[in-house]
């Protein structure tokens, strides 16, 4: 079996959801430029269509894998069907497994331990199954740091948009300012744990509202987001890719503070004129983060 290559957590910038049915659908997936493809068997497939889309996991995920892709599956709540969809998914290895409506530790628990099972079953590597638990309530938020916690398996957190807004009673708008406080704390939740941050997906179609969600996404720290339309992978990947101009500031804003320290004798330096601002430690923290990021991307 082709083996997928497995980008690191903060590589993996655009998640691409598409019809766990489809398999047109599935297989254009390739081209998009996603750095994860995701079969989705819960929202996207109906409950009688999930025979038929556990079918095809075999044939997708190996068109994947050989395309370079990472592959990963969302499989139903255990008790609403995921465990069938495991034991119909497990079988072709997928390197991510994700489940809708996680809101406490212990459905993660029960999760880690049903792919352990058929991890053995299928003579899968122990553990080499990685889980990215989908947050979609409220409950489920404010227990984001237990739920990163509570398995070794997880290895991001996804945010949800929709059915978040329908349990949090808020109304739905195009700006999306009814998720900024939802988005916020999700994400610092997950970095006081050191766990990589899902962002939820832009659910309309207009490219203009995507530039400006896409905005809000990076400035808020997000170095990952869920996509539901093809058409925003190129978007997404854009403004989770360092720019040229970022990293030339950012190599300015550290040469500075690094000459500055030298002229010193090595003592510690506060702050730092660069390109007329003063820019301060944890200006000097940031950029060195974002180079380390683009030597990831090999633009280093």
């Amino acid at each position: 079996m082709t083996q997928s290559m497995k980008k690191a957590p903060a590589l993996r910038r655009s998640w691409l959801f598409l019809a766990g049915a489809d398999r047109q659908a599935l297989i254009d997936g390739i081209p998009t430029g996603a750095d994860v493809l995701v079969q989705e068997l819960e929202t996207f497939t109906p409950p009688a269509r999930r025979s038929e889309a556990r079918q095809l996991s075999g044939d997708v995920l190996n068109a994947w894998r050989e395309a370079g892709i990472m592959t990963s599956v969302r499989v139903n709540p255990l008790e609403n069907g995921g465990m069938e969809d495991l034991e119909a998914v497990m079988r072709h290895r997928p390197d991510i497994i994700m489940m809708s409506f996680i809101s406490t530790p212990m459905q993660v628990v029960a999760l880690d331990q049903a792919v352990s099972h058929y991890e053995r079953e299928y003579g899968i590597p122990t553990g080499s199954t990685e889980l990215v638990p989908n947050i979609e309530s409220t409950q489920g938020l404010i227990n984001t740091m237990a739920i990163a916690k509570c398995s070794a398996r997880v290895s991001a957190l996804l945010v949800a948009t929709e059915d978040m807004v329908a349990d949090m009673g808020a109304r739905r708008t195009r700006a999306g300012h009814e998720l900024d406080y939802v988005r916020s704390r999700f994400l610092v939740e997950c970095a006081a744990v050191g766990m990589p941050s899902i962002d939820c997906p832009y659910s309309y179609s207009d490219n203009e509202g995507a530039e400006l969600d896409m905005q809000r996404c990076r400035d808020l720290g997000f170095r990952s987001k869920a996509i539901v339309n093809a058409q925003f992978v190129p978007v997404v990947n854009r403004w989770l890719t360092p720019s040229g101009a970022e990293l030339a500031l950012a190599r300015r804003v550290v040469e500075t503070f690094d000459e500055a320290r030298s002229r010193s004798g090595g003592k510690r330096v506060p702050a730092a004129v660069v390109d007329g601002f003063l820019a301060e430690i944890p200006d000097y923290l940031a950029a060195q983060r974002l180079i380390a990021r683009a030597i990831q991307f090999g633009m280093e």
